[in-house]
């Protein structure tokens, strides 16, 4: 099992940036892959930024060129390095692990962009 702690949400104008960190519980390179989700009022939660232990990344197309994941092993944490923020990235971010055939959620951490 697994535990999940986001930290690095908050309020920031268009154009700011903001870094998410999420904080396993256990060693991040065991884990398959981990990423970051969010999902915004009315919508369904979407994939932002997955990085597969063996170093991989997707990103969704709204957010390429403005996001980058990254990953500390030593310190257990995945991070998500975001700029140029608009305000349709307004949305809570959820930390994700996947690991065989579990998967594993943060508690959520909410990003909200000011016009």
């Amino acid at each position: 099992q697994v535990q999940l702690v986001e930290s690095g949400g908050g309020l920031v104008q268009a154009g700011g940036s903001l870094r998410l960190s999420c904080e396993a519980s256990r060693r991040i390179y065991a884990i398959d892959a981990m990423g970051w989700y969010r999902q915004a009022p009315g919508k369904q939660r979407e994939l932002v930024a997955r990085r597969t232990s063996r170093g991989s990344t997707d990103y969704a197309d709204s957010v390429k060129g403005r996001f980058t994941i990254s990953r500390d092993v030593a310190k257990n944490t995945v991070d998500l390095q975001m700029n140029n923020l608009k305000p349709e990235d307004t949305a809570i971010y959820y930390c994700n692990a996947a690991w065989g055939i579990y998967d594993y959620w943060g508690q959520g951490t909410q990003v909200t962009v000011s016009s």
